[in-house]
């Protein structure tokens, strides 16, 4: 469909990743908190904008070295195999999510500034544009030769994570209560998310290497 292969799997992928806390989920439930719904939604907005011009540098660049260099695609492909399962590692090792920082507040912070804060915080974050550019090949088609598969699922990844972030904000104090007594929640949350894309990530590769064998 459209040169992307196993889109529902990529799907599964995203909300994945997507429902995994992190610094994102303690920025918005921390504004949302400090600052209302208002806030809450600009920081959604924020966060959005700056994964959505990684996404778009990422795929419009990785088209280009697919429709030149197919051979230099296969091998994005199996670093970034490799990369996915080491993330996988480090979230499984490590949970980044703080509880206790819930608390902190900026309340006199615009709600315009609260937006600029969430894109130049996504903006100044290399590791977004690396996430992009080992995740998305791993489900574009061999032979593809368009941008078309990459906007497509940088559009998906941005459809479901705003989605999700916005109910963190209708939820953000039942969710950040939870979360601070009960951290272990998030702990596990983690771990399942990290088996989960670890094991995409092995696969992924084994069917990056089936296409020269």
């Amino acid at each position: 469909m459209w040169g992307i292969e196993n889109y529902w799997g990529f799907v599964v992928a995203a909300l994945v990743l997507n429902i995994t806390p992190g610094s994102d989920t303690i920025y918005i439930l921390s504004r949302t908190l400090s600052q209302g719904a208002k806030a809450g939604i600009a920081s959604v907005l924020g966060i959005s904008s700056g994964i959505l011009v990684w996404g778009l540098l990422v795929s419009l660049g990785l088209a280009a070295v697919l429709a030149q260099a197919p051979m230099l695609m296969l091998a994005i492909k199996l670093l970034g195999a490799a990369y996915i399962v080491w993330i996988a590692v480090q979230m499984w090792r490590s949970n980044d999510l703080d509880a206790s920082s819930l608390q902190d507040a900026s309340k006199g912070m615009s709600v315009l500034k609260t937006y600029q804060q969430g894109v130049v915080t996504n903006l100044l974050n290399p590791k977004i544009g690396l996430f992009f550019l080992a995740f998305l090949p791993q489900f574009v088609s061999h032979g593809a030769d368009s941008a078309v598969p990459f906007l497509l699922l940088t559009a998906t990844f941005m459809v479901t994570g705003t989605l999700w972030c916005l109910l963190l904000v209708v939820l953000a104090g039942f969710i950040s209560k939870k979360l601070q007594q009960r951290p272990e929640y998030a702990q596990r949350l983690s771990k399942s998310s990290a088996v989960i894309l670890g094991a995409m990530g092995v696969h992924t590769g084994i069917s990056s290497l089936k296409e020269v064998v």
